[in-house]
């Protein structure tokens, strides 16, 4: 029932208006979407997760539930902490870096500054480097604000123990994530720089709006070409994008979008999508470009996905 498209949710919420567990379960549908995202950085996945959510929670007795949001957050986080630890093992044998999977988001996320940038590529890249452990804590506590009491019941440890492994996982993302993130305008007046300059052909344009350490990493999962390992150095990043221009041999247009409530590019060669480019932008220059090429990871990219930390 819950793997169905989102369309049909609002007759199944009239078809079941007096069940308290559905009203429920579709009132927080898209927390607990975002919440289960954030953990995976897959939205197959995290479908997946909440279609092993509704058989809990439908057991469940209400009566005996004093907040059914932070119940039902409970339950999605050990069902995506499990399946966090499979994803694991499924990207050790992913052919090049893995990047999220881009979602086309609505304005209202990107007005949400803290949760723009907790859902940005740049910052679920880095949270790919914890353990799944450390990564179910920290998204938990520092992006949802749930309770250490909550998350120990979510991942098999004390509260003592989460604590302390959120404790990690902070001074670990703290040491990788931009110090000054960009606002909103000057991460757009970086893209539409970057996006005059590429469409132009400005090399130079290019050099001014790139950071001279700018990280450039591209997924194409063995399906689409794509760098193996990340790019470091502007004169490294442009080389590898006019290589990659030459060889698709076809027109390529970009389009500005909303990822994951930040500013972003859809790229076309030859009218077809090609990737999303997703930036993380410093003291108004790119500091990061993330490619997402691979074929699979594009299916969110031209309906909104609605997500909310509410």
């Amino acid at each position: 029932m819950w793997g169905r498209p989102r369309e049909s949710e609002a007759h199944d919420r009239d078809d079941h208006a007096t069940d308290p567990a559905t009203e429920a379960f579709v009132a927080h549908r898209d927390l607990l979407f975002t919440v289960a995202y954030e953990m995976l950085g897959s939205a197959a996945d995290t479908e997946d997760v909440l279609q092993e959510v509704w058989p809990r929670w439908v057991k469940v007795d209400l009566a005996q539930v004093q907040d059914r949001r932070a119940y039902l957050v409970r339950i999605t986080a050990r069902q995506a902490f499990n399946r966090l630890r499979t994803l694991k093992r499924r990207k050790e044998a992913y052919v090049g870096p893995w990047l999220p999977e881009p979602l086309l988001t609505a304005p209202d996320v990107a007005e949400d500054v803290e949760l723009s940038e907790n859902l940005s590529l740049a910052l679920m890249f880095i949270l790919e480097t914890l353990s799944p452990t450390e990564r179910a804590v920290f998204v938990l506590h520092e992006v949802f604000d749930i309770g250490y009491d909550d998350i120990a019941a979510a991942i098999g440890k004390t509260p003592a123990a989460a604590r302390q492994i959120a404790y990690r996982a902070r001074l670990h993302v703290d040491a990788r994530r931009p110090r000054t993130p960009a606002s909103p305008e000057e991460a757009r007046a970086a893209l539409n720089s970057f996006r005059t300059a590429l469409a132009t052909g400005d090399l130079q344009g290019l050099l001014n709006v790139l950071a001279p350490d700018v990280v450039f990493v591209s997924d194409g999962g063995g399906l689409k070409l794509a760098a193996l390992r990340p790019g470091v150095g502007a004169d490294k990043v442009l080389s590898y994008m006019a290589g990659s221009v030459a060889k698709a041999g076809g027109t390529f247009t970009s389009e500005p979008t909303t990822v994951n409530g930040n500013p972003g590019l859809i790229l076309r060669l030859d009218g077809v999508i090609d990737g999303v480019l997703a930036f993380r932008v410093e003291n108004a220059r790119v500091t990061g470009l993330y490619y997402v090429r691979n074929p699979e990871k594009l299916t969110r990219v031209e309906s909104e996905t609605p997500l909310t930390s509410r």
